[in-house]
Formats: C-alpha cells, sequence, structure tokens
C-alpha cells in the first residue's frame, strides 16, 4: 500500500488536518510528520542520549530492527514469525500456522517508539484489513494470546491514542472469556479464536497468573468490567485458597471439573505441596506480575503488593544460593522437597524485578539481589564461545553459570538477560550495564544475523561455528531489540515511573495522575 494511503488513514486514528491545508502529498507528509513528532514529544519526553557514542549504539539497534522487520515483511508478511534462513514462515511457532501476525502485532509499539514510522503505518494497515480472528480455528495457549496479542494490541493503543488497536485488543479478549466458563476461577489454558471454545489440562502458575495488567488495562479503557473481575476471582478468591511455602506457590495444580457441589475432601482446586517452586518456566510472569500490578494500579493494589513482599521473603529465605568458586548468586529450584541447583535464561527477569520493586519500595536488599543476580546473568554469557547464554545453566561442583553436556545449550534470541541489563542502568547508571548490553548487540550480530534478512537463534551456544536453527521469534523484535534500545535512550523514553512492561515487553500507563497517556474509557478518544 502507498504511505500516503496509509498516512490518510491514521489522520482519522489520529487527529484531523488543521483548517485550510489542503489535502496532497507534500501536505499531508508535513502534517503527518508533524502530528507525530508532537505525538512522540508527549510519549517520550526525549529519548536520544546526551553521549553521541551512545546516540550511534543506538542507531545501531534500529538497524537491526530494521533488518529483523525487513526480512520478516519479505519472506514471511501475515505469517506468525520468520525462517530466515529458509526465507519463508515459520509454521510451526506456538500459533502455528493460524494467520494471527505475531511479529507484527508483536512489533507495533517497538515500531512506534523507535520512529520507524512508514514500517508502523504498514502494521497498522495489516491490523486494520487484514487481522483475522476466524481464521485462527486451532487451539492456542492463553498465555501466548494474551500477552502478545492483547499485550501489542494495547501498548500500541496506550502510545497512539488509535482507537483501532483498543477495539481489536477487545475483540480478542472477548474470544479469551470462554476459558473462564468452569467452576474455578482458574482459567482453562488452550483457546479456540475461531471457535470461541476452551480446553486444556491443569493450568501453570504462570499461565493463569499473567492476565491482571492486560485485563485490568481492558477494563479502563472499555469500561466493561466484566475483565477485571476475573483477575478479582483469581487474586482475592483463587490464590487464599493455595498451599504455598513461605510465600511461593506451586507451579501445578489439579482442577476437578463440571462440579457443582462438594464436600470438605472433595474441593474443585487441588494444589500440591511438594509440587515445583520456581522463578523459571511455568513460575516466573506470576511473580512479575504481582509487583507491576501494584504499580500499575498506582500503588493503590496492597494485595498484590503484600503478595509480592511474601514471595520475595520466601526467595530470600528458600531459593538464594552462592556458588562456591565464585560467589555468584543464583536461584535455585525446589521440586518435591529437592534442590536443583540449575538456572534458566527465562529466570534471568527476577535480577531487574527485584531491583525494580526494591527501588520503588526503598529496600535496598532487594535492588542488591537484583544486581547480584544480572551479574550471574551476564557470567552465563561471557563464559561460552558465543559469548550468547544457553538455555539453561548449572552450578555444580564442576560448572559455574554454564551448560551442562547434557543440558539446554540453545539460544532462541531471548530478552530476560537485556532486560535486567536495562533496568538495572535505569535505576543505578552503572555503565557495567550498558558495557553488558553491547557485549550482547556484537554477539548476536556476529552470530545471529543472516545476510538476507533477519536473524536465528543458535542451537549450541558453545559452537562458535553457527548452528542456526532458522527460526526469528517474535520475541527478539517485541522484546530484546526494544530493551536494547531503550538501555541506549535517555531515561525519559518510556519512563519507569510512567509505565510498566508487560512479561512481552509492552508498555502500559500506570495510573494516578503520573501518566498523561493513561486513557479511561470516558476520554479514550484521542483528541
Amino acid at each position: 500500500m502507498p504511505f500516503n494511503i496509509c498516512q490518510r488513514k491514521l489522520f482519522t486514528a489520529l487527529g484531523s488536518r488543521p483548517q485550510g491545508m489542503e489535502s496532497n502529498t507534500i501536505t499531508d507528509s508535513i502534517f503527518f510528520a508533524s502530528l507525530l513528532s508532537w505525538r512522540r514529544t508527549v510519549i517520550v519526553q526525549g529519548g536520544d542520549d546526551a553521549d553521541p557514542d551512545v546516540r550511534i549504539k543506538r542507531d545501531h539497534v534500529k538497524s537491526m530492527m530494521k533488518h529483523a522487520w525487513n526480512g520478516y515483511v519479505q519472506y514471511a508478511w501475515g505469517a506468525n514469525e520468520l525462517r530466515p534462513i529458509s526465507r519463508k514462515p515459520h509454521n510451526d511457532s506456538i500459533y502455528g500456522s493460524a494467520p494471527l501476525g505475531a511479529t507484527i502485532v508483536d512489533s507495533l509499539d517497538t515500531l512506534f517508539i523507535m520512529g520507524m514510522m512508514d514500517e508502523f503505518a504498514a502494521a497498522r494497515d495489516w491490523v486494520e484489513n487484514d487481522m483475522n480472528l476466524d481464521a485462527a480455528n486451532v487451539d492456542l495457549s492463553l498465555f501466548e494470546v494474551n500477552i502478545r496479542l492483547v499485550g501489542g494490541l494495547l501498548a500500541a493503543f496506550a502510545l497512539t491514542g488509535d482507537n483501532l488497536f483498543r477495539q481489536r485488543a477487545e475483540e480478542v479478549a472477548e474470544r479469551m472469556l470462554p476459558a473462564f466458563d468452569n467452576v474455578t476461577s482458574i482459567p482453562n489454558g488452550r483457546i479456540n479464536l475461531s471457535a470461541r471454545t476452551s480446553s486444556g489440562g491443569w493450568p501453570v502458575l504462570a499461565e493463569w497468573g499473567t492476565l491482571s495488567l492486560e485485563f485490568n488495562y481492558l477494563s479502563d479503557v472499555t469500561g466493561s468490567g466484566v475483565y477485571r473481575s476475573h483477575i478479582r476471582r483469581i487474586y482475592e478468591t483463587t490464590i487464599n485458597l493455595m498451599v504455598n511455602m513461605d510465600g511461593l506457590y506451586p507451579v501445578n495444580i489439579r482442577m476437578r471439573k463440571n462440579k457443582t457441589k462438594f464436600d470438605d475432601d472433595d474441593t474443585r482446586i487441588h494444589w500440591n505441596n511438594f509440587d515445583k517452586y520456581t522463578l523459571g518456566a511455568a513460575g516466573d510472569s506470576f511473580y512479575e506480575y504481582l509487583l507491576k500490578s501494584w504499580l500499575q494500579s498506582g500503588k493503590t493494589d496492597e494485595n498484590s503488593l503484600s503478595l509480592y513482599l511474601q514471595a520475595v521473603n520466601g526467595v530470600f529465605k528458600k531459593l538464594v544460593r552462592t556458588s562456591k568458586q565464585s560467589n555468584l548468586t543464583f536461584l535455585v529450584e525446589i521440586e518435591y522437597e529437592r534442590e536443583q541447583s540449575v538456572m534458566g535464561h527465562l529466570t534471568c527477569f527476577a535480577g531487574g524485578l527485584f531491583a525494580l520493586g526494591g527501588k520503588a519500595l526503598g529496600l535496598e536488599r532487594h535492588v542488591e539481589l537484583g544486581a547480584a543476580l544480572t551479574s550471574t546473568c551476564h557470567q552465563s554469557y561471557v563464559r561460552t564461545p558465543t559469548k550468547l547464554g544457553p538455555e539453561t545453566f548449572e552450578f555444580t561442583n564442576d560448572l559455574e553459570a554454564e551448560a551442562d553436556k547434557n543440558g539446554a545449550k540453545y539460544y532462541i534470541l531471548r530478552p530476560e538477560v537485556i532486560e535486567s541489563y536495562f533496568i538495572l542502568w535505569r535505576l543505578t547508571h552503572d555503565p557495567r550495564y550498558r558495557l553488558w548490553g553491547w557485549e550482547a548487540v556484537e554477539a548476536i550480530e556476529k552470530h545471529c544475523r543472516i545476510p538476507t534478512g533477519g536473524y536465528s537463534g543458535l542451537r549450541n551456544v558453545d559452537n562458535e561455528k553457527p548452528d542456526h536453527d532458522d527460526v526469528q521469534q517474535s520475541f527478539f523484535l517485541a522484546e530484546t531489540l526494544k530493551y536494547l534500545y531503550l538501555l541506549f535512550s535517555d531515561d525519559s523514553l518510556i519512563a519507569l515511573d510512567q509505565w510498566v512492561f508487560n512479561t512481552e515487553a509492552h508498555p502500559l500507563p500506570i495510573k494516578g495522575g503520573v501518566n498523561p497517556l493513561y486513557r479511561p474509557a470516558s476520554a479514550s478518544q484521542f483528541n
């Protein structure tokens, strides 16, 4: 589609042409540029770092986004993800072949924040004209649909005020509601957006505990309380029934469905006190959303804060360990009362989380834990030949922040380590975090960049000669590149006291008057 046509569509969404300005290609371009310049000033309040060397690095990250995006556009447009080496769509992703444009929706806010307005306009046009939920006739992860599609669309609405994105987010979320049609407050783990049906076995902690940011904000901007009501049922009813270990919660639950009456020994939900407790996969974002729900509420959600503080106390008491060789701080997992001295790349989000919470609460011990964990995660990168971290790394008598010979040595362009660098930089301005971030940029460029377009993950970070997995994950554009760009930006760009990031790095505005782009339903029309 010619860009001037996209411009005209955005006029409708973002505002009207000043009176007396004639419509032609030149004046449309001038008005469009000035309008978006004004919007960016409101949204980002700056963005260029004062240091010219840092600006050069940020420009390089933007060029990486262009390379990733252009590869997707050329070889996989409208599909969910790109196979950059095969130069075709990736149809084995979490969304399979369902044409949901996951990379497009996941990239909307990154494109906008980076000022890639041609690309943003094309992405918006796809969302308006080609996004078809009825074509997604397959069971999908409720968790992934929420964090990527609903989260991505809501962030685009928050940043632009364009009601198209709010409407699309509500369309997706409305089709997620059948997942809550059971006798418990815990949603089913799978949803068919086309058939509007749900299924799934026993959902894990992170699946049903990672909805609050998106659903609460969606109720705010639509005026519909149905989304918030489901969150309240989870946090005010179910969690109070759960068995917990010093504030930490078991990953797995067992639900009895189709029950209407219960005896004392026949409850709807069964918790296993000897189950797995972890801040890694299956547990991670549950704890993340406790803190961030409190922040998003303008620090009024005392229930979420209380649960978060109990959980962090449990982390200190049960999970924090120090390695023998180098005194590296790491988190163990507990499964059936046995410790597992292994951390996952996913767990590396915790460094940024604890630092963010510690700063907001004035708890220096939390900030120090966050910094120590982030340093350990950095070690998992620099101890490999590629300088990229494995999926999991262990702490034994022989290993320290390294993958076992039979361990998960793959790297799939994940963001969690970069995320913690970004947050720790914003909170401390310690130059090591920008240094470490640039090390990661250089390693990604050396080992993951595909010349014809896009980036690929690696099957083994211990092989200096790349063995590519031929997948460009949508979260590479949504998270990894966004966090790198913000790492080399001024603090005013998506300021941490105005925004919270969902677990897919989609920024949502904080309530309570701190963010002028928080738009409750009565003011959701952009003026």
